[in-house]
């Protein structure tokens, strides 16, 4: 016979109500009694009947997330973390990418629905306000990323302005003046927060903008970052720092200051966005931008979940989740001990 929620509570010496708390990852149970649970269901095999469970509460069990793209680290690595965090919350994940395409995210999200899934995670490029609303099709949604249109849903994002100021004024304290901005793209709306960061860091300083040091990105790829660099390092006055939208960038500009013989950050000083596995690993390794996408992760699940829970009805939120500045060798080179 099958095993009940019933057997593991009398197992574990305690409430059905707390078994299914354990089962369904609500966070309120006492750490004993969690212990003891988790321990009986490991004894016992027992296995929830998903589709059942989300059969009597109406729902499809499933999540969607949208990216433009899986190949850029951040976006995988984001998207390893939503899973996990739905996970806890016992829905499974499926992901689109749209390669950043007004069309391709718009099929994307007319395709769902509540007899798909129950909510759905959106990192849009190019949708513009006019699209949203034909798109929630009855489910909550939540945008993430601060994608430059003012749209009336639940929204998840660092503040882009104030981490890209950052990264610059970073380099200004190190007595970098001609700072080159990598990623320069009026198309993506992160990439216009950043830059609105980078101009207001370099008048905090008392810097002008030298237009020639913005270089353009149409993707955010690593051999894009490259000849971006080689195009700033022939200028007649070349940079003394760059700051890169995304760390993929980076990587990119560091192969090329390397083919030109240059010493970073000695010569030149590079500075990334998003603190990707691959920026502790590059050599030198990457000043970067860190968001806490475990708190993006978590925060998104968490705002799907409460309209679910509460109700679709309401203002929408805003969370604002943390950042900081990973100081690396590309900015201030190896340091002793």
């Amino acid at each position: 016979m099958a095993v009940t929620l019933k057997d593991v509570a009398t197992l574990a010496g305690v409430s059905v109500k707390t078994v299914s708390n354990v089962v369904n990852g609500y966070a309120f149970v006492k750490p004993d009694n969690r212990r003891r649970v988790e321990e009986a269901l490991a004894v016992t095999g027992y296995r929830p009947n998903v589709g059942a469970r989300n059969l009597r509460r109406g729902r499809t069990g499933f999540l969607a997330l949208m990216v433009p793209e899986l190949s850029i680290p951040y976006f995988g690595e984001l998207a390893g973390l939503v899973i996990t965090a739905a996970q806890r919350r016992g829905w499974s994940v499926l992901i689109e990418q749209t390669q950043g395409t007004r069309a391709r995210e718009r099929a994307t999200l007319d395709s769902l629905g509540p007899h798909l899934v129950d909510g759905a995670l959106v990192h849009p490029e190019a949708l513009e306000a006019g699209d949203f609303p034909d798109l929630a099709n009855g489910i909550p949604m939540v945008m993430l990323g601060e994608h430059a249109v003012d749209v009336p849903l639940d929204r998840v994002a660092i503040d882009n302005v104030v981490a890209a100021r950052t990264a610059v004024s970073h380099l200004l304290s190190l007595g970098r003046r001609r700072i080159a901005a990598i990623g320069v793209n009026p198309a993506r709306g992160t990439a216009s927060l950043r830059l609105e960061g980078y101009r207001a860091a370099l008048a905090d300083a008392g810097l002008s903008v030298v237009d020639s040091l913005l270089a353009p990105a149409a993707k955010y790829h690593r051999a894009v970052g490259a000849a971006a660099m080689k195009d700033l390092l022939a200028l007649k006055e070349p940079p003394d720092a760059v700051f890169c939208f995304n760390d993929l960038l980076a990587v990119g500009a560091l192969r090329a200051a390397a083919e030109r013989g240059l010493s970073v950050p000695g010569d030149i000083a590079i500075v990334g966005f998003d603190n990707t596995e691959e920026s502790a690993f590059s050599l030198p390794s990457l000043t970067t931008i860190a968001p806490d996408k475990a708190a993006i992760a978590e925060a998104a699940i968490e705002l799907v979940h409460g309209r679910l829970t509460t109700g679709a009805e309401g203002d929408p939120r805003e969370v604002q989740p943390p950042f900081s500045l990973e100081v690396r060798e590309s900015t201030v080179g190896v340091r002793a001990g």
